[in-house]
């Protein structure tokens, strides 16, 4: 018997067979409407008349219905929108037969077979909405039992968040399901506020978090998860809960802000497992954007490597503050034409951006660029970023990194651009690989064009890894949860520091407004994070087991890579600013006529292809340049045999 219920229950009614049992409803109810019109007492019944009288009300019934489509609604799932249709419907029927009626009986004094009397019909329309309803509603409850007493999948879930939010999160999990066999039941509610709790919400109970987040009610309830629906919970407040939960082995998810909610719904499918973001050791920092606004406004701004994660969110930021135009600017064309689109769909005015694909390290290009548009302000984020790629590419690394910033910073000055932002990175701090030593190259070059060119305004931001860029470590892991795993570990104590996407470009941002000579901007980033603890929460996150169900390996260090990531040099110091979180940071004077030398030597070495030569450049002029677990390492023996030449 089960077989045959579950193999029906994948299969759906006909509309047409939803009519027929809608008409017979209908026909039904008008028999029962004159019987209690007439009190009960059949012998003052005309049978012929109310057999007549039922297929005419049925016959404007169905009609009105067929127009309407209300037997289109799958009836397993018929919601509130369904009923309201069921019920408009059979309204328009009965008024049709009043007004029919009333034509009858006034305009023409009819009193024959074919007159309704209006009080039947009244009644008529009053059951059989009734009726129609719950038909709907029966089947859909009869639906969701058969789903209780026979799914594979069984999900039982808990609502942190007992208010507006939480309700609307509540229909949703129960309206759908990601998998056909799979039954979702919300159990109760959570919530902090005191008021709340002891209360209900749709029926549900509402606990606080200390009754319900319990060995005892998780096994007692059989709980397997646990939704976040709450907008206003702080970001250490949802690390906590998160935290005591997977405790308790429990899935965490979480709605998205009503701004993201889909023309204003929220989908089940919008409901995903907690964000990254929230494994941050930290509150996510909020900076002032008033000065941002005043130096953006009405201003022409070019973002190199705008088509990257950190250019893209540069871009979104800085159309909020209404600049005159951001020249967006990549190499990369397929990730321009995608930012394009999406800029497009979002923009109504599209004179405020202008596509660019071209490559920093073209003089020339970049020249007729600079001297079209006329930036007032260049925030520069194209670079090789990752590390291992760029220790076996050395060469790219320098031409890049450090010459395509030489080609923009020169043009800046030239066009007199009023200042020019360098985003760069904590692997810039006594670099142990080509990237980081390139980066502080670069950091280096914009800082000497202080000294002689102060109309322009060289700033430099420096920070650590970035969540959800497309170099992190994030999408990497979820990869291989996704796939099954093993998750992949460098090793066992490697730390990073991290910030989100958003709070890095709000960063370069603020330092454009705040910066004035070759001062490097850092964050208060607080404690690192230990890549194996990342790992393996988000494994949790998953609803999954570390080592149990996803294995964790160590694959060792790849090459100039280090375990530990500093935001400043051992010689650097910093001094507050404005900003409890931002931080200036003091470096020693920069030798100009060392540098430029070695910028000679560089370029020589990149044309004539001399790696080794280039990366021993790279080690004399920065003296901190160790390299680790990377071919280099036989060169820093050398350096001290090397003549000085500065």
């Amino acid at each position: 018997m089960n077989k045959i219920i579950r193999y029906f229950s994948g299969r759906y009614l006909a509309a047409w067979v939803v009519l027929i049992s809608d008409a017979t409803v209908v026909f039904l109810s008008y028999i029962v409407s004159t019987i209690l019109r007439y009190n009960f007492e059949i012998q003052q019944i005309e049978f012929e008349n109310m057999l007549l009288h039922g297929v005419v009300s049925t016959f404007i019934y169905v009609s009105i219905f067929s127009i309407s489509r209300t037997s289109t609604g799958v009836l397993r799932h018929s919601g509130l929108n369904d009923l309201i249709r069921v019920f408009r419907s059979a309204l328009i029927a009965c008024l049709i037969l009043v007004i029919i009626a009333s034509i009858l009986l006034y305009g023409f004094s009819y009193r024959g077979i074919w007159l309704i009397p209006k009080s039947v019909l009244i009644i008529h329309f009053l059951l059989s909405s009734f009726l129609l309803s719950l038909s709907r509603l029966v089947a859909k409850a009869a639906y969701g039992a058969f789903l209780r007493n026979n799914s594979d999948l069984k999900t039982n879930i808990v609502i942190f968040g007992a208010g507006e939010s939480g309700r609307i999160t509540c229909q949703t999990l129960l309206a759908g399901r990601s998998n056909p066999k799979e039954i979702m039941s919300v159990i109760c509610f959570i919530d902090d506020n005191k008021s709340l709790q002891g209360k209900s919400l749709d029926g549900l109970p509402i606990y606080s978090p200390d009754k319900a987040l319990t060995q005892t009610f998780i096994e007692k309830n059989s709980l397997s998860q646990v939704v976040l629906s709450t907008q206003k919970m702080s970001a250490l407040r949802r690390r906590e809960i998160t935290d005591m939960c997977l405790t308790f082995g429990l899935e965490v998810k979480e709605i998205p802000p009503y701004d993201r909610w889909i023309h204003g719904q929220l989908s089940l499918q919008q409901i995903k497992p907690v964000s990254i973001e929230n494994l941050l050791g930290r509150s996510e920092i909020a900076l002032d954007s008033e000065n941002i606004e005043r130096e953006l406004k009405d201003k022409v701004i070019l973002i190199s490597g705008a088509a990257g994660s950190i250019g893209r969110e540069l871009v979104r930021q800085s159309l909020h503050f209404h600049p005159h135009k951001i020249i967006i600017l990549d190499q990369a064309e397929t990730p321009l034409h995608e930012l394009e689109i999406r800029l497009k769909n979002e923009i109504d005015d599209e004179s405020k951006f202008q596509i660019i694909v071209a490559d920093i390290n073209n003089t020339s290009r970049m020249e007729d660029i600079f001297a079209a548009f006329q930036p007032d302000l260049v925030l520069h984020a194209a670079a090789y970023k990752h590390v291992p790629m760029m220790e076996m590419n050395p060469l790219e690394a320098a031409r890049t990194n450090i010459f395509g910033t030489k080609c923009l910073a020169d043009l800046s000055i030239k066009y007199g651009i009023q200042k020019f932002v360098l985003v760069s990175t904590d692997k810039a701090v006594n670099p142990t690989n080509v990237m980081g030593a390139s980066k502080r190259i670069s950091e280096m070059y914009t800082q000497s064009l202080n000294y002689e060119n102060p109309e322009t305004s060289f700033i430099i931001t420096r920070f650590g890894n970035v969540l959800g860029s497309s170099g992190s470590v994030i999408p990497l892991f979820q990869s291989q949860i996704e796939s099954g795993g093993p998750v992949t570990i460098t090793h066992q104590e490697v730390t990073r520091y991290f910030m989100t996407i958003a709070e890095s470009c709000n960063l370069v941002l603020e330092a454009g407004s705040l910066g004035n000579n070759g001062e490097i901007y850092v964050f208060d980033m607080g404690e690192p994070v230990r890549i194996w603890d990342l790992a393996k929460k988000m494994i949790e996150l998953s609803g999954l087991l570390p080592e149990k169900n996803i294995d964790i390996e160590f694959v060792g260090l790849r090459p100039g890579e280090k375990l530990f990531e500093e935001v400043l040099a051992n010689k650097e110091n910093t001094i507050p600013t404005h900003h409890e979180k931002i931080l200036k940071a003091t470096v020693k004077p920069v030798d100009n006529g060392k540098l430029f030398l070695s910028l000679t030597q560089l370029e020589e070495q990149i044309n004539t292809n001399d790696r080794l030569g280039l990366v021993m450049t790279m080690k004399e002029l920065v003296p901190e340049f160790v390299s680790a677990n990377s071919e280099f390492v036989k060169l820093d023996n050398q350096k001290s045999s090397l003549p000085n030449e500065a």
